[in-house]
């Protein structure tokens, strides 16, 4: 029998495992610097989404205002721009495709707050933001339909 030697060639080298360790290094630092910043931008994300979803419904309700020469009562609320709603005042050529598919919930999975006649303009639309309750700064800062259009 004849003995056989590997033979290895150079451009058949692996990687040494401190060349492994010093990649990973690099890679820890890269994120250590840019998730901070791409993590704190989904709570922005989330505000500008329920600013632009405001725009949405308010468009909504002037068109509906423009229809029905009013704006939906309090109690009639938003669906009134999805299906034709009852009580007063009653809509008198509300639009049979309605206004909107579907009111959207706001980004935090809130139902959007109306109240007609408002007290800052004819409605009042506002989300509670981040934490779900009237008040508070920040990203928990309630977003009001008025704020966004100005």
């Amino acid at each position: 029998m004849k003995n056989r030697r590997l033979v290895t060639h150079p451009s058949q080298r692996g990687f040494t495992l401190i060349e492994i360790m010093v990649v990973l290094v690099i890679l820890g630092l890269l994120i250590a610097i840019v998730a901070p910043n791409i993590i704190g931008r989904g709570d922005q994300a989330r505000v500008t989404a329920a600013e632009a979803q405001m725009r949405q419904i308010a468009n909504a309700l002037d068109l509906y205002r423009l229809d029905n020469s009013h704006y939906p009562s309090t109690q009639q609320g938003l669906e009134a721009l999805v299906s034709k709603p009852s009580g007063s005042p009653e809509p008198r050529n509300w639009n049979p495709d309605g206004y909107m598919k579907a009111v959207p919930v706001d980004p935090w999975g809130t139902e959007y707050q109306y109240i007609s006649p408002g007290t800052e303009g004819p409605y009042d639309l506002y989300s509670f933001g981040a934490d779900g309750v009237q008040g508070g700064e920040g990203d928990n800062a309630d977003i009001s339909v008025w704020q966004v259009k100005e």
